[in-house]
């Protein structure tokens, strides 16, 4: 009887996960929104807005499941992004980020997005970047990072720039994951 109640307490578990995930993922801008085309300002102010934000961005992207996420895919034009790619370690905020050195190594991974549902194509990338930047309180930031956090980086540095992953990957990708986004006619 134990046995069985542990797993229907983790069914309920995977089941209120889930809905956690699809709440975040209800807040997060999608495909066709014309938010994420946008490029967003450049952020001046460091204040409470700026903590607001960064705590809202690192909350959703983890509830969603996600490794990183901008503030572009809230629909709020502000230069800033979220990343987590070691689950043990907390959320990095960067605000203004800028990518000043990109390796000539590249690699062509897959990658997947947020505001993509249901698409993953391949992306070629540096493999490691220096980016600067600040982070929430205005105190300067520089990283040195190597996959994964270096394609997950540019990857939300193209989001402030109004750059989604169909616009980086082959046309063959692209058409393929056009072909999912594009709402469908319901025949009734």
């Amino acid at each position: 009887m134990a046995q069985e109640q542990g797993q229907i307490r983790e069914e309920e578990l995977d089941a209120q996960r889930e809905a956690v995930r699809r709440t975040a993922l209800s807040q997060i801008r999608q495909y066709g929104d014309p938010a994420l085309r946008l490029k967003a300002r450049e952020v001046e102010d460091f204040d409470d807005d700026l903590d607001r934000l960064v705590r809202r961005l690192k909350q959703l992207m983890v509830d969603a499941n996600g490794i990183g996420l901008a503030a572009t895919q809230l629909g709020v034009l502000r230069r800033v992004l979220v990343f987590q790619v070691d689950r043990e370690q907390e959320p990095v905020a960067l605000v203004n980020p800028v990518v000043v050195e990109r390796s000539e190594q590249t690699s062509s991974e897959d990658e997947g997005c947020l505001s993509l549902q249901g698409v993953l194509v391949p992306v070629e990338r540096p493999t490691a970047i220096a980016v600067e930047g600040k982070d929430e309180t205005g105190a300067d930031v520089r990283l040195e990072l190597d996959e994964p956090g270096a394609r997950v980086v540019q990857h939300e540095v193209d989001h402030l720039d109004g750059v989604l992953i169909v616009d980086r990957t082959t046309p063959e990708a692209q058409r393929e994951a056009l072909s999912v986004l594009r709402p469908r006619i319901a025949l009734v």
